[in-house]
């Protein structure tokens, strides 16, 4: 018997892993927040397809997302990454990144831990969508839109409400696989 997944997951192999294995499992650790979060940020314009097939180059070139060893970029650092051409070699994201890095931390020393901070937006428990079809899913909601004032108000860039509301649905905070997916019960 076929499985049945979230339509959009149905383009290849590396598409339909990250549904059944990552894309809506809730987050707790620091680092995989922030790797998400990064992935994230970089996608905007871009598809995610992209995003999946870079990621371990991404990975490689960024210190495996560890923020502490990013916070410290220098110019040399984003001349030479904007050399890479395994990654998203984007002057304004590469400097993005290393931002983030930087107020990720800060929300760390303010709340304990990144994933405290984002958690607390929504009582600690996933929000579970009640979703027909893939068309039902939405680009923001007004929680994106909330988060996304929130943390641009804390320095993050690259970070509007479409893209927060994906970082969302990737981190587990949202669970918008759709009603017929295997993964809607989990």
């Amino acid at each position: 018997m076929e499985m049945v997944r979230c339509s959009w997951a149905n383009s290849s192999a590396l598409d339909q892993a990250y549904h059944d294995e990552e894309w809506g499992v809730p987050l707790t650790d620091d680092r995989d927040w922030f790797e998400t979060l990064i992935l994230e940020s970089m996608q905007a314009g871009l598809s995610w397809s992209i995003i999946l097939k870079k990621r371990q180059a991404m990975r490689e070139a960024f210190d495996a997302f560890d923020y502490e060893k990013i916070s410290l970029y220098t110019e040399e650092k984003i001349e030479e990454l904007l050399l890479n051409p395994g990654i998203i070699r984007h002057r304004g994201k590469i400097k993005a990144l290393i931002s983030n890095a930087q107020c990720f931390i800060e929300i760390q020393k303010e709340f304990g831990s990144f994933s405290d901070y984002l958690w607390a937006f929504i009582g600690g428990k996933p929000i579970h969508n009640h979703l027909q079809s893939v068309a039902d899913i939405p680009v923001t909601t007004e929680l994106s839109l909330q988060l996304a004032k929130e943390l641009k108000k804390r320095g993050f860039k690259f970070l509007g409400p479409t893209t927060v509301y994906a970082f969302m649905q990737a981190s587990g905070l949202v669970n918008d696989h759709v009603k017929d997916c295997f993964k809607y019960s989990e």
